[in-house]
Parts: C-alpha cells; sequence; structure tokens
C-alpha cells in the first residue's frame, strides 16, 4: 500500500538537501577541500564503490566534477566526509 505521509516527508526532504555543487564550492572557498572525502558509485570496484579525496579535485563542474583520474557526476556521489564527519549522505 502506497503510504502518501511517508512520500510527502521523503519529498521534502530532497528539496530541503543542498546541492552536492554547493556545498563542494563552499568547502573549496571557506575551509580545506584536502579534508573531504567522497564516496561514490563505481561499478566494478570493490562493493561498487570508491573514494576520491579532496586534494584529486581538478573543477567543480555544473553537473560533475573533474578530478585527476575521472569525471564523477553528481548523482553518483553517496556520501561526504570533512574532517571525519559525515556532511552530506543520500
Amino acid at each position: 500500500m502506497f503510504n502518501t505521509l511517508k512520500f510527502k516527508r521523503e519529498i521534502q526532504s530532497w528539496i530541503e538537501m543542498p546541492h552536492l555543487r554547493d556545498i563542494l564550492n563552499e568547502i573549496k572557498w571557506t575551509k580545506d577541500l584536502e579534508k573531504t572525502e567522497l564516496w561514490y558509485v563505481h561499478r566494478g570496484a570493490p562493493n561498487d564503490t570508491k573514494i576520491i579525496s579532496g586534494k584529486d579535485i581538478v573543477k567543480i563542474e555544473k553537473s560533475s566534477l573533474d578530478t585527476t583520474t575521472a569525471t564523477v557526476p553528481y548523482h553518483r556521489i553517496f556520501k561526504v566526509v570533512y574532517d571525519g564527519e559525515i556532511i552530506f549522505e543520500r
């Protein structure tokens, strides 16, 4: 059975969730990007997950970020850790 109330809560949390690009830009310009880890889905990697360090981020684009080894679309990033604390998770 479809739970309308639960669905409305989920939609509200999606609306209130800050954009990952905004979070990364804030860290880049006001904090230390090198203290950041990004966890993302990478098919074929162990557990389909890779972790990249903020020091490997070369450019923050509109829909992805460029690292020293790859371009990672934001929709694949599921967790951001800053200085040992989870600051973004979906």
